[in-house]
This record gives C-alpha cells, structure tokens and sequence, in this order.
C-alpha cells in the first residue's frame, strides 16, 4: 500500500530548508519566493498536521517520513 503523501512538494523542499536552521527569509531567497509566501507554506503545514507550530510540525513530518535530518 502506499503511504499518503502530506506535503506538496513545494512545502516539502520550504520544510527540507526550514530543517536545516534555515531562515524565513533566507528560505524565500534561495526559492525565489516571497518571506509571506514561505510563512503560507509553514502555516498551511502546520494546519494540515493540527500541531500548534514549527517545532512540532517538524516533528510529525520527521515521524512520518515526509522529511528527513
């Protein structure tokens, strides 16, 4: 069976970078995109898994497999 994805992939590479001690604003930056954009994409992550921010929603994601250390 196949495990259901939960991050788009844009989500996935603003939290593969967010992982990594990436900034907002340096996360916006090297994709192009805009610091609101990159914080929609945090928030919308964040929605998704019903955490209560970053942190744990790093945390689910590295539980899960959709990002990885």
């Amino acid at each position: 069976m196949l495990k259901r994805k939960i991050l788009t992939p844009r989500e996935k590479e603003v939290f593969d970078l967010l992982v990594n001690a990436k900034t907002t604003k340096e996360i916006a930056k090297k994709l192009k995109i805009s610091e609101k954009t990159v914080r929609n994409h945090i928030s919308n992550v964040i929605q998704k898994l019903g955490v209560k921010g970053r942190s744990s929603a790093i945390v689910e994601l590295l539980k899960s497999r959709e990002i990885s250390l």
